[in-house]
């Protein structure tokens, strides 16, 4: 039998196999806590590092709070300094129309308009301001008014509004109440202008007490379309007069006309005058006298 040869131990040299057997041996606590560690005497602990950065990360963190708050509040500060400049607590009013002879009715329209903000509080701020709803309103209780606007602010708060007045180109007392209307038709009772030259003249033989109320507006209203309508075309009327019987007819007498005009209510009085300026003109070139001139029908003008 072959012999058992002994293990052949590896060729190390002995200096290496003892630092070998060494690092294999468990090392004892004071070895573990000297190992990889460096020259300097003092070293942080990993527990300190880590309290250190997450102060600094909380420190930052407050500081961005705190500047968005600031941002935050001086932003908030310059909004209501904007609002508070647009602001409207104050009201006054004056007139915007040339030619009044009166004095306004200031306490009046202060009221109507104090009345209209409390019920839009928000259009108190100037830019928020609906002007075609503030005129509705005010128009609704004080037809007189034709535009209003604000002129101008003063002390930051106080607003004075401009108000512009109807003129009135004709007028008609009824039942002890004088109405006026304007070249647009539009019937009113105040009137801060000169009485108007042309007035109605009622010999229809109607009390007012039978309800014309209503005819009275339509009335007037086709009385100042008429007014304007026919200076417009170079003529002045000088009297409108309900003929009796009637509160749906009119005769208007014109300045240097002598027929007189007959019309009617119930047709657009733009195309009465038309067709009565065609008339006057006929009867002119042919020489023609009449007493009067009806066109209160379509297509037609009838002359007596």
């Amino acid at each position: 039998m072959t012999p058992l040869r002994k293990k052949q131990q590896p060729d190390v040299p002995r200096q290496r196999l003892d630092r070998v057997q060494n690092s294999q041996q468990p090392m004892s606590e004071s070895a573990q806590f000297r190992r990889n560690q460096t020259l300097s005497s003092f070293r942080r602990s990993a527990t300190d590092e880590a309290s250190h950065r997450q102060a600094l990360h909380v420190l930052a963190d407050k500081r961005r709070k705190v500047g968005g708050l600031f941002l935050t509040i001086a932003a908030s500060a310059i909004v209501l300094a904007l609002l508070l400049t647009q602001l409207v607590a104050q009201v006054s009013v004056m007139s915007g129309s040339t030619g009044i002879s009166r004095s306004i009715d200031d306490a009046a329209y202060v009221g109507v308009i104090n009345e209209y903000y409390a019920q839009h509080p928000v259009e108190r701020l100037r830019f928020a301001l609906n002007e075609p709803g503030l005129l509705a309103a005010m128009t609704r209780q004080a037809p007189e008014i034709k535009a209003v606007e604000i002129a101008e602010v003063t002390d930051f708060v106080h607003a004075h509004f401009s108000l512009t007045f109807r003129e009135p180109i004709a007028g008609w007392q009824i039942n002890n109440r004088q109405y006026y209307v304007d070249s647009q038709g539009v019937v009113f009772e105040k009137n801060y202008f000169d009485t108007p030259g042309v007035q109605i003249v009622d010999d229809s033989g109607v009390s007012p007490e039978q309800g014309s109320a209503v005819a009275s507006a339509k009335l007037l209203s086709f009385v100042g379309r008429a007014v304007h309508e026919a200076g417009e075309r170079g003529y002045t009327i000088e009297s409108v007069t309900l003929p009796a019987g009637t509160t749906r007819q009119l005769e208007l007498r014109f300045e240097g006309v002598t027929p007189l005009v007959r019309m009617t209510v119930d047709r657009v009085v733009e195309e009465q005058v038309e067709d009565a300026d065609r008339a006057w003109r006929y009867l002119r070139d042919n020489s023609i006298a009449a007493e009067y001139v009806d066109v209160r029908v379509e297509g037609k003008a009838v002359y007596r």
